[in-house]
């Protein structure tokens, strides 16, 4: 019976060799990578990724990290490019491409319709003497690791195109500026796209925004905070500033035997906390965590323009 202590000596000599081939790759970059991030830079069009097999996953990958980043950029399958998909590629675009061999049949016609059209090409190959080594306007050639098994299956390569492709990303997000607020408009549906969530993205307004005039009384101000369903109204003035707040616990705080008979503005709190349209909604749960409050209204200047409720974040998933 096979001793399965090998299974983990196995698992670490690959994690050995991998590191290996991440640590040459810190006397990989020069001249030749400088070009290639330029022509990603200064590309008028889309940066578009290819690949076959193994190495069209890490493809996949670097288009959709470079798309996340600021850079126009997708993935064409090759199988696909050569039956109809190479009309995706246009003439200001940039194309990388990703090879072990650089010789991927798969990969010729990419290779010729770009010599054809004079589209700059961005080859990452594992092999120096080959085909799209010649053929790339900058050619990425990793340094000779070798795989980190026996039968020579793609893997400390493959590992190494995908730091190849990382770097890239990151290089073009330094030169371009691209910041967390940035990442996060397309990121809209994931944790970190919700934590740059501004109010104005989450809080209700209009219709569903509970108002009431100063000079109203209370039986007034009740039936909007019952229709309203957020357990509160603003009190504003004849031009929609906002003077106070009723919460449910100014209404406990006045009960009396002529609680109904109050003017709203004898019932309110106020200078209640407020928040900005554009204040990270992250910031304002901070705030009404802090002050033990579960609304926020948002005013523009002293105009009142919305409010925004805890739950209404919880349920965004900013938290």
């Amino acid at each position: 019976m096979q001793d399965k202590k090998l299974y983990i000596t196995s698992a670490i000599n690959t994690i050995k060799t991998e590191i290996d081939g991440l640590n040459s790759l810190l006397n990989f970059f020069d001249e030749k990578y400088i070009r290639a991030v330029d022509l990603i830079l200064n590309c008028k069009g889309r940066v578009i990724v290819s690949g076959m097999g193994k190495s069209g996953h890490i493809a996949n990958k670097i288009a959709a990290t470079f798309a996340s980043t600021g850079t126009p950029s997708f993935f064409i399958h090759p199988g696909e490019a050569s039956h109809g998909d190479l009309g995706m590629i246009a003439a200001e675009d940039v194309v990388i491409l990703l090879s072990n061999s650089g010789e991927t049949k798969e990969l010729k016609d990419i290779i010729y319709y770009c010599k054809r059209f004079d589209i700059p090409t961005i080859g990452i190959i594992r092999r120096f003497e080959s085909e799209l080594t010649k053929a790339s306007t900058v050619a990425l050639v990793l340094p000779a690791i070798p795989e980190a098994n026996n039968v020579n299956a793609p893997t400390t390569s493959t590992t190494m195109m995908l730091a190849i492709g990382d770097a890239l990303a990151v290089s073009l997000i330094d030169a371009r500026g691209f910041n967390s607020e940035k990442f996060g408009v397309f990121h809209p549906g994931g944790k970190l796209g919700s934590n740059f969530l501004k109010v104005k993205d989450l809080m209700r307004s209009g219709k569903d925004l509970p108002m009431i005039s100063e000079n109203k009384k209370m039986p007034e101000a009740l039936l909007e905070m019952t229709s309203k369903h957020l357990g509160c109204t603003a009190v504003i003035d004849a031009a929609e500033n906002l003077l106070g707040i009723i919460t449910d616990g100014d209404l406990r705080r006045h009960l009396d035997q002529n609680f109904l008979e109050h003017d709203v503005k004898e019932v309110m709190t106020k200078n209640p906390i407020t928040t900005a349209p554009d204040t990270l909604a992250v910031e304002a749960i901070a705030i009404m965590n802090k002050k033990s409050i579960t609304s926020l209204f948002v005013l523009d200047e002293k105009k009142i323009v919305g409010i925004l409720h805890l739950h209404d974040c919880l349920r965004s998933g900013v938290v």
